[in-house]
């Protein structure tokens, strides 16, 4: 991280070590074997775009329903490349304290009283003094440029869709220049910029001024052999026909009219909560006692127990391979 405008007074002194320079993969085949080596199983369509942000340092935005594994992407690519993840959540109300930086009040308010006992107080150095790095609360969108990292961290701007609209205006200075400005202290500009993974569950639109600073991929469900190729990877120990039934029983799930549909996360909590029944294949009760694992909505649980959960199994014994997940429209 660099400043320009003022100079911090109280910036630690810094090392004649270079931080070492981040190396993207060198091939789209490249993204998707460290993907995978974090047991995220990554098509070309997915992969392109993240070799694609990483190489021109672009922010990738991420679209999709809830659960299809948006969020697991920035965790795989952290691990991946060895280096460290910060998340920002957002959620209604979320401003610059919580997402950029806040000073230390309690700190500032100590340290006038220790000011004021020892007395002769110059105002000027005081006020410089409180309003400098040592009482500087740096969250994640500032410890995102921090040039203390030694490597180009992954930031997760995760759920965007959830903050306010007047919340976007705060990144675009970030996700443009990759700088943040504080008035006291002068702009921080990342020397190495971070990797950034937006996410959205489009509950609302995202600003245009915004998207255009990314690249974009909308993540959909998982078509049956790439759920089956997920839930073997997260969870080995899995009976081979169970999780074949799992995939297929998911698959024909999502084509039912539900409130929420069940992402790749429910798939994988159900197939752990039938592996703990000692469960080695489905049948309509343990279905209909499970159902709580795969739907979080009681009008949802009510809609397919019993009957229609029966006439579901007997359609997923010939689904397979031959169809994928439900669609956006």
């Amino acid at each position: 991280m660099t400043t320009t405008g003022k100079t911090p007074r109280n910036t630690a002194k810094k090392t004649e070590e270079t931080p070492c320079e981040y190396q993207a993969p060198e091939s789209i085949e490249a993204v998707q074997e460290l993907l995978r080596g974090q047991d995220y199983i990554s098509d070309r369509a997915l992969a392109v775009p993240i070799f694609l942000a990483m190489k021109l340092q672009r922010p990738l935005f991420l679209e999709g329903e809830a659960g299809v594994g948006k969020t697991e992407i920035a965790r795989a690519l952290a691990n991946g490349l060895g280096t460290k993840l910060i998340r920002l959540q957002c959620y209604e109300g979320l401003d610059i304290n919580q997402a950029v930086y806040e000073w230390n009040h309690t700190r500032q308010i100590l340290e006038i009283r220790l000011m004021e006992a020892a007395g002769n107080v110059d105002r000027e150095a005081a006020n410089a003094d409180l309003f400098s790095e040592n009482f500087l609360i740096k969250r994640p969108l500032l410890q995102a440029i921090d040039e203390a990292e030694e490597r180009p961290p992954v930031l997760l701007i995760d759920e965007l869709d959830r903050s306010d609209e007047e919340f976007e205006g705060f990144l675009l200075e970030l996700l443009g220049d990759y700088q943040i400005t504080i008035p006291e202290l002068g702009t921080y500009k990342a020397a190495h910029p971070p990797i950034v993974i937006i996410t959205s569950n489009r509950t609302r639109e995202i600003h245009d001024a915004l998207k255009r600073r990314c690249l974009y991929h909308w993540v959909d469900y998982p078509d049956y052999q790439k759920e089956l190729q997920i839930i073997t990877a997260r969870i080995p120990g899995a009976p081979r026909k169970l999780a074949e039934q799992v995939t297929a029983f998911i698959q024909e799930m999502r084509e039912t009219e539900l409130f929420k549909i069940p992402g790749i996360s429910e798939t994988l909590d159900w197939l752990s909560a039938l592996l703990a029944l000692n469960q080695t294949e489905l049948d309509p009760s343990v279905i209909d006692d499970t159902l709580g694992m795969m739907l979080k909505y009681q009008d949802d649980i009510e809609t397919v127990k019993g009957e229609p959960v029966r006439a579901m199994l007997e359609r997923s014994k010939n689904r397979g391979p031959r169809r994928g997940g439900r669609r956006r429209g």
